[in-house]
C-alpha cells in the first residue's frame, strides 16, 4: 500500500529574500550574496562559528535547511532524516574560485579550504555533521528544479522505511545568481507532496 506523504514545511531563499511557508520572514535591499546570507543567518539567530568557514553553496543550503530543522531535529534524539538535494550548476562557483588561485603561475596557491568545497554534495555533509544525521543523501544535477523526480525519490526512501521524514530541494548558486527551495518531506502535513503542489510552491 502507497503511504501518502505530505510537505510539513519549506523555506525559500532568493533575491536577498527569506520566505518560510510562504511568508515573507526578512529582506534587504539589494546586496551582494555574501553580505545577505550573513545578515539573514544573524538575523534567524543560529549559532554555529563553522557557518562562515562555509562556500556559498553550503552556505546557503545550510541557512535554508536550518530554518526548517532547527524546530524538528532534537539533539538527544537519533534523527531519521534524509537529504535529497538538487540544481544546475553543481559546485561550479566555488570551482572557479578554485582555478583562480592555481591558475596563475606567479601567485600559485591552492587553497586546501576551498579545494574541500569542489563537490555539490559537500552542503549535505555540513547539514549532517550540524545534526548528526546518519540516513540516507543524495545530490543530483538538473536543467532545472525537477519536482517529479524529487517526489518519487523521498517517496522511495519513507515508503522503502529509509528514512521517516526526507529534506529535499534545490540550492542553486552562481555567482550573484542564486535561489533555494527546500522542503521537508514525510507522512504528516497540510501541503500534499506532489510534482504539481511542489511546483507551485517552488515558483510562488
Amino acid at each position: 500500500m502507497k503511504t501518502e506523504t505530505y510537505i510539513s514545511k519549506y523555506c525559500k531563499i532568493e533575491n536577498s529574500t527569506v520566505y518560510v511557508d510562504g511568508e515573507k520572514h526578512f529582506e534587504m535591499d539589494k546586496c551582494n550574496f555574501s553580505e545577505f546570507i550573513k545578515t539573514a543567518f544573524r538575523e534567524f539567530k543560529i549559532e554555529y562559528p563553522k557557518f562562515f568557514k562555509m562556500d556559498n553553496l553550503s552556505k546557503l543550503a545550510f541557512l535554508t535547511s536550518e530554518i526548517i530543522l532547527k524546530e524538528v531535529c532534537k539533539v538527544a534524539d537519533e534523527n531519521d532524516v534524509a537529504i535529497v538535494f538538487s540544481n544546475q550548476s553543481a559546485s561550479l562557483d566555488t570551482d572557479v574560485k578554485y582555478q583562480n588561485s592555481i591558475q596563475n603561475k606567479e601567485e600559485y596557491f591552492p587553497s586546501p579550504a576551498v579545494f574541500v568545497y569542489t563537490l555539490p554534495n559537500i552542503c549535505i555533509g555540513e547539514i549532517s555533521i550540524k545534526h548528526q544525521l546518519k540516513s540516507e543523501n543524495a545530490f543530483f544535477v538538473f536543467d532545472s528544479f525537477n519536482a517529479s523526480f524529487l517526489e518519487n525519490y523521498a517517496n522511495q526512501l519513507i515508503q522503502s522505511n529509509k528514512a521517516e521524514k526526507v529534506l529535499c530541494g534545490w540550492v542553486e548558486i552562481y555567482q550573484e545568481n542564486y535561489k533555494s527551495f527546500v522542503y521537508l518531506v514525510e507522512k504528516q502535513g497540510e501541503v500534499v507532496h506532489n510534482e504539481k503542489n511542489t511546483n507551485l510552491l517552488y515558483n510562488k
